[in-house]
């Protein structure tokens, strides 16, 4: 009965801090929810805001042949008004992001 005593916190701790973390969102979800308001869903930056401030078009070759480093870099960091996402995202979301951008070229 002693072994069964000591070994229920370590089964109990394994069923807690074991379980598989939940998959990452996807990079058309997180874009929406955090882009899609100033850069437009389709990423032309042709919204109110897009257009004050002078967004560019996530869909241009421009922005297009910026490496994945540099895009990671402009999300995580911020730009002009645009916050820094490294706290609010993380790595991973980011990263999806950049996929789902690397989609909308034109």
């Amino acid at each position: 009965m002693r072994l069964w005593h000591l070994t229920l916190p370590v089964l109990a701790a394994g069923l807690l801090y074991g379980q598989p973390q939940k998959p990452v969102e996807g990079g058309e979800t997180i874009y929406r929810q955090r882009c899609g308001g100033c850069h437009g869903l389709d990423g032309k930056a042709q919204t109110a805001i897009g257009k004050k401030e002078g967004m560019r078009d996530l869909t241009s070759a421009d922005v297009q042949k910026e490496s994945d480093t540099q895009l990671t870099r402009t999300i995580a960091n911020g730009r002009g008004r645009m916050p820094a996402y490294e706290m609010i995202l993380g790595d991973e979301r980011i990263k999806a992001v950049v996929g789902y951008i690397r989609e909308m070229k034109q």
